[in-house]
């Protein structure tokens, strides 16, 4: 990061009211003496002193440094320590001084892009996009910087050759089973009595304990060219087991970069399990692009066409499955990101009461706050029409026609970067999920806990 020299010095003597005594560093001569200086020369004589190369001398005097209640200053002094960790290729030590500036200050759009920077030296390839999008949000990055990130952002997304993911949480369910409870009967049509009742499952509250494992990994087939490989493990076990679930999933295919996007085509493979006992398994392709417009303004689409077949229930169930997902990402500043995700999928099915389409939208706002807090708050939304008549009952009437679903659900996670172990974070993230259906019985609401562990960015 290089600062606008004069400026910074500026700011600094207006802000610097403070005199402490130092000791200036050897003169031509060779000898010593002790002499009064303000802060802000301070402040300048050890950052010539970096640029200069003399780390140990920059690095003696900002650590012998009176720690000041000046905020600037003493944001800079940490800065100019990072940059000397940095320099003599101290990287672990440099993300640690630049990550406990932007937990006192995560406005800060230059610190971002040097962690950035070391995350790239690093190979840490995905944490370098994360820094480097909200960076080049900053109102206060000059257009040389921004273009240079723009570059940079091209580096990175060459480089995400491999990447890793690890979760790992307990999970309490209020509703795992989805049920809304009561009674359900149909009238006699003489009006005396009921012809027939049943009792509709009640929910059952649950804990369940989660772990998602996956991973990429690319293969370099030329400068622009690469053939990437995916997959992803995930699985709830609850202390009622008839709930449990398991899910595999792999994809493989040929991937292109260019400066401001890239393009994945892969074939797909998933396979799942319910209680233990086989569910359904699938093959299909998907093809993923994303693209920059701006600086800020991020997008990215997913079509997938999957064939479903399912263990037990084919004969009703088995079908395709065609959805098309896209989201556009927008960066506030160097602290806030939105997300917009959509959701159109068509789903047939063997009979026509299975098959439906549905729609989706929700809106994410994420921001890394002070203190290390990073808070993420997503509501969202889906339509389901399905396509076939059923019978089912309404106000103790059978009835035929076609189920309609609106579903709504709210989440909030809540993480700190101080609390890092091996390069995860505790993460809490709460959820409340309603259903609504033209059918009562497929009607449902719950609230559902995660803790969680999750890869910091």
């Amino acid at each position: 990061m290089h600062y606008n020299t004069n400026v910074l010095r500026k700011v600094l003597i207006l802000c610097c009211a403070i005199f402490v005594p130092v000791c200036a560093l050897a003169n031509d001569s060779g000898t010593q003496k002790n002499v009064m200086m303000s802060t802000t020369d301070v402040m300048k004589l050890a950052g010539d002193l970096v640029y200069a190369g003399e780390y140990e001398k920059a690095q003696d005097i900002l650590v012998k440094m009176p720690q000041t209640y000046n905020l600037p200053i003493e944001i800079e002094r940490w800065y100019l320590l990072a940059q000397i960790e940095q320099k003599k290729g101290n990287i672990d030590e440099a993300i640690k001084i630049y990550r406990k500036i932007l937990d006192d200050q995560p406005d800060l759009a230059k610190i971002r892009y040097e962690l950035a920077i070391c995350y790239m030296e690093k190979g840490q390839w995905y944490r370098a996009d994360y820094h480097l999008r909200l960076a080049m949000a900053g109102a206060d990055i000059p257009p040389e910087i921004r273009q240079r990130m723009m570059y940079l952002r091209y580096i990175v997304r060459q480089n995400k050759r491999w990447n890793v993911w690890f979760n790992f949480g307990a999970a309490p369910d209020t509703n795992v089973n989805q049920a809304t409870g009561g009674k359900e009967c149909i009238r006699d049509t003489s009006g005396f009595g009921y012809l027939w009742c049943r009792d509709l499952p009640e929910p059952e509250s649950a804990v369940g304990y989660n772990l998602m494992l996956g991973g990429n990994y690319e293969f370099v087939l030329s400068k622009n060219w690469r053939w990437k490989n995916d997959a992803t493990i995930y699985t709830n076990v609850y202390d009622k087991h008839r709930y449990d679930d398991l899910y595999l999933s792999a994809s493989t295919g040929p991937r292109y970069v260019w400066e401001r996007g890239d393009v994945w085509l892969a074939g797909v493979a998933n396979r799942s399990w319910y209680g233990w006992d086989r569910y359904n398994w699938a093959l299909g392709t998907r093809l993923d692009i994303n693209y920059d417009f701006t600086n800020k303004l991020s997008s990215g689409l997913s079509f997938r066409v999957m064939d479903n077949n399912y263990d037990e229930y084919g004969d009703y169930m088995d079908g395709q499955t065609y959805s098309t997902l896209p989201h556009i990402s927008y960066s506030l500043d160097s602290t806030t990101y939105t997300v917009l995700r959509g959701t159109l999928e068509h789903n047939t099915a063997q009979n026509d009461a299975y098959a439906n389409n549905r729609y989706g939208v929700s809106f994410g706002i994420g921001s890394e706050l002070l203190y290390g807090f990073h808070v993420y708050l997503e509501p969202s939304f889906m339509w389901t029409q399905y396509q076939g008549e059923r019978v089912y009952v309404k106000n103790n009437t059978p009835v035929i026609g076609k189920e309609r679903d609106f579903l709504q659900r709210y989440s909030l996670s809540l993480s700190n970067n101080k609390f890092d172990f091996w390069g995860f974070v505790p993460t809490i993230t709460v959820s409340y999920t309603n259903k609504d259906s033209n059918i009562h019985s497929r009607e449902y609401e719950k609230i559902s806990a995660e803790f969680t562990f999750q890869q910091r960015f």
